[in-house]
């Protein structure tokens, strides 16, 4: 008795056969994407992304006409401190940006304003270092248990960092300030100086104006 093939199975292998006559999209199966607007072609928001998620652009990292964004959180002396920091770059190694912060703290909160400046020497790599120095000014509110009024005070700061980049428009980003509280002393006349440590970690995510 002949044996009989299962039903179903010769018009699977027929479509089978006919899928692989089928000519193929350029590009498939090489390990490589096609040519923008071929068929079989993935097409990238971010070109850059199109050699590698974490790829970088040879040689020095580029800072010229650039808008950064970074989310921060890190601590004010032994306070925690979260901040939004916006930067542009008018060339390559210098930076202006404006940050905003807020340091929570259990009987006195401050709410910080900062102009500051940022300095760098591009180099190649994931990892670039920077300095930075600004001023600004800090919003003290003091808790339902304190009987004092709000103040304003000036503020000065100086400090480093570095950032660690993963591709060309994201990057971890540390930095260590000291900062200098130009505050009133209490039940007395004149002013004092209020020092503090600053440290922060986060992201920053940069784009390139007019692109």
């Amino acid at each position: 008795m002949r044996a009989r093939a299962p039903r179903g199975v010769l018009p699977a292998a027929l479509l089978l056969l006919a899928g692989l006559a089928l000519p193929r999209p350029s590009g498939a199966g090489t390990g490589t994407d096609a040519s923008p607007g071929e068929p079989g072609s993935l097409e990238y928001i971010t070109p850059g992304m199109s050699g590698g998620v974490f790829r970088l652009d040879p040689g020095p990292r580029q800072f010229r006409h650039r808008l950064s964004f970074s989310p921060t959180v890190g601590w004010l002396g032994g306070q925690q401190l979260f901040g939004v920091r916006v930067a542009y770059n008018p060339n390559s190694w210098l930076g202006y940006e404006a940050s905003l912060a807020h340091n929570p703290g259990s009987s006195v909160q401050g709410l910080f304003h900062t102009l500051s400046a940022i300095v760098r020497y591009p180099v190649p790599g994931r990892f670039q270092p920077y300095g930075t120095a600004g001023f600004g000014l800090i919003l003290v509110f003091p808790g339902e248990a304190l009987n004092a009024d709000s103040a304003t005070e000036l503020t000065v700061s100086a400090g480093g960092g570095l950032e660690f980049y993963l591709r060309d428009d994201v990057a971890i980003r540390t930095e260590l300030r000291a900062v200098t509280i130009l505050g009133n002393q209490p039940s007395q006349v004149g002013s004092a100086a209020y020092s503090y440590r600053e440290a922060t970690v986060g992201f920053a995510f940069y784009r390139t104006l007019g692109q």
